[in-house]
Parts: C-alpha cells; structure tokens; sequence
C-alpha cells in the first residue's frame, strides 16, 4: 500500500468572492469526471499545503481544496491588523464551502478533514447531510470546551516545562483569564511586540503537545513569523468560542450523522486530541468506524497517512 499518491497540479485555481470582503482560494486537481471530493485542512489556520492532493487517487476523484478564511492564498490574512475576525466563524466557513460547491457544480461529495477539519467536516455534515455521500475524519477533535481545556490546562501536566513557560509568557493583567482567552487578548493587542511574543509561545506549545509520537520532529512553518500570527489569531479565536458550535455540540449530536459512512483515523499517542473523543463520537455514530493507529500521535507517528488514503479507496 502507498502511503500517498505521486505529487499533481491542480487543472484549475479561484478565487471565491464570499460577498463580504473575503476572497477564498480554491483549486480542483485529478479527474475532472470523478468523484468528487472536498479537503478541509487543520488549524485552523494551517492552509492547505501541495501534500493534501496526494491522499485522493487522482484517477478516481476529482480533488477539491481550499484555503479557510484568513490562512493559505486566501486573502485578507488573519494576520493582517485590519482584518475583522468578526467575520470568522465556523458558519461563515461552512457558507462558503457550500458557495464552492454551488459554484463548481457539485451535488454531493465525499468530505475528508484532518484535526480541525474534522470539526469543520462534521458541521458541515449536520448542516448539509444531502451534501456528504461520505467522511472521512482524521486526528479526530470537535473543538469543545473540555478539549480546549484539556490541551491549553491539563496538558500540562505531560509537558510541565513547556506548560510553564506557555503560562508564565501571560503578562500579569491577564493570568485571572482561561490561557486560550488570554492569548486571544495578546493576539489582539494593536502592539506589534506583544502580538509577536504571544505568537511565538503559543506555537512553541503547539509544537510541545504533538512530540509525543515516535519520529516527531518540530514543526519548521512555526519559524515564519507571519504564518505564526495568523494561525495563533485564528487557533484562538476558534478555541475560546468552542467552535461557535455551542458546547459540546458535535459530541452530543453525533448520531445525526448516521446514515452518513464515515472512517475515523486516531492515533494512540495523540495527546492533543485524545482518544476519548472519537470513541465517544464512535458510540452514537453508528455508521461510521473507528481506526485506532497504535504507533502514531497527532500528524506523527507510524501508518496515518497509508491509513487516510486506504479510507478514501474504501469510500469511493
């Protein structure tokens, strides 16, 4: 088994003007006659990279991906200090997933999302069930308070070292808030210094809670100081408002989705998305199946990517 297809161009590229001051890459690669088939990237904030096409078999599906709003080649950036985050929620991503679709002419597609692609892949799916033959969900999370929680607080008590300097870098004014709502505040500070310290120590952490898997090696993008702002800006807009989903939404309303096939991928050592979740979604989801990748973590780790790329086979 290959773990990913040989790298391929996409056959065509847009810009999707969502109406209200975003413009949204998009791009279709592999058979314009097949499958269709949507790639929701991580992050949030991460941006789609050449390497997401490779999970799709080029000769079956015709590949479609995006830059969220705010990250990748969409435009305005989150790291730019005029853009309104405002006009950054799940709702507003799920509309113009759906504005893409209507513009490429799709009637329904299988929908694969990695880490924060997840959440997004299955709100999407309860919003639009007629609109996903399939999911696949990869590095499993839906983004709700005890996840948030679990990774910004009781994390901690894995990585202490890191953990302490992720705190200690909270200015004293702010140490009364949640970490994630304190960081927030930093991010949104109008001075430059203090935008790009808090950045800096949020991606360390980043990078902190993920090495737990065999093989990890830091992340190099973290070294852009640009890149760093607006996938902090958009991590913790997102995290400090569950989603704008509503507490533990997706956990609670899982069984919407059956009737909808579905193939869970999490790895054993993911600490920052811990196991439970998927197999508390696993239990009201009956339509979909739990994969359980023993030697990988959070991206890291032995078999995801061959395992991501076996599901879509599966589901085609």
């Amino acid at each position: 088994m290959t773990d990913r297809y040989p790298p391929i161009e996409p056959y065509q590229t847009g810009m999707l003007d969502t109406g209200d001051g975003h413009h949204v890459y998009w791009e279709c690669c592999g058979n314009p006659q097949g499958k269709p088939a949507l790639y929701l990237h991580g992050g949030p904030g991460s941006g789609a990279t050449p390497g997401s096409r490779r999970y799709f078999d080029p000769d079956t599906y015709r590949i479609v991906i995006l830059d969220q709003r705010g990250c990748g080649r969409s435009r305005p950036l989150a790291s730019e200090p005029e853009t309104d985050l405002g006009l950054q929620t799940t709702q507003h991503l799920i509309a113009d997933i759906e504005q893409l679709r209507e513009l490429l002419g799709i009637k329904s597609w299988v929908v694969l999302g990695i880490s924060w692609g997840a959440t997004l892949a299955q709100a999407y799916a309860h919003l639009h069930p007629n609109r996903v033959d399939a999911l696949v969900l990869g590095l499993v999370t839906t983004t709700s308070k005890q996840e948030v929680d679990w990774i910004t607080i009781d994390c901690g008590r894995i990585f202490p070292e890191q953990w302490e300097r992720f705190m200690e870098a909270i200015p004293a004014p702010l140490r009364h808030l949640a970490p994630v709502d304190a960081y927030a505040e930093m991010l949104a500070n109008p001075a430059p210094a203090m935008q790009e310290h808090a950045a800096r120590e949020w991606c360390l952490w980043e990078d902190a809670h993920v090495s737990l898997a065999p093989g990890f090696q830091p992340s190099e993008r973290y070294n852009d100081p640009v890149f760093r702002l607006r996938f902090a800006r958009l991590v913790t807009h997102y995290w400090r408002n569950h989603a704008f989903l509503g507490e533990d939404y997706l956990l609670r309303n899982a069984a919407r989705l059956n009737g909808i096939p579905g193939i869970m991928i999490h790895g054993r050592y993911d600490v920052s998305g811990p196991l439970a979740i998927p197999w508390q979604l696993a239990k009201s989801w009956k339509t979909a199946e739990l994969q359980i990748l023993e030697d990988a973590g959070h991206g890291h780790g032995i078999g995801f990517p061959e395992a991501v790329t076996a599901a879509l086979n599966q589901l085609r």
